[in-house]
Order: structure tokens, then C-alpha cells, then sequence
């Protein structure tokens, strides 16, 4: 594969792990607020 392909692949994959991650958190904050 080309060293391109990888790194958007690469960053592709950061992409969705901060949108999870960040999702988690927000739903942990929410839900220590809520309690």
C-alpha cells in the first residue's frame, strides 16, 4: 500500500476513536451530573 493510503487510514481511524471516546465521556459527565 502506499505510505498516503496508510496514513489517511491512520487518521481515519483516530477520526472515529475521538468521536467515541468523546461520546463516552460526554455520557459520563452527563450521567455524574445527573446523579
Amino acid at each position: 500500500m502506499n505510505p498516503e493510503a496508510v496514513i489517511m487510514l491512520l487518521v481515519a481511524a483516530l477520526t472515529v476513536w475521538g468521536g467515541l471516546v468523546a461520546a463516552v465521556v460526554n455520557l459520563r459527565t452527563r450521567g455524574t451530573d445527573r446523579d
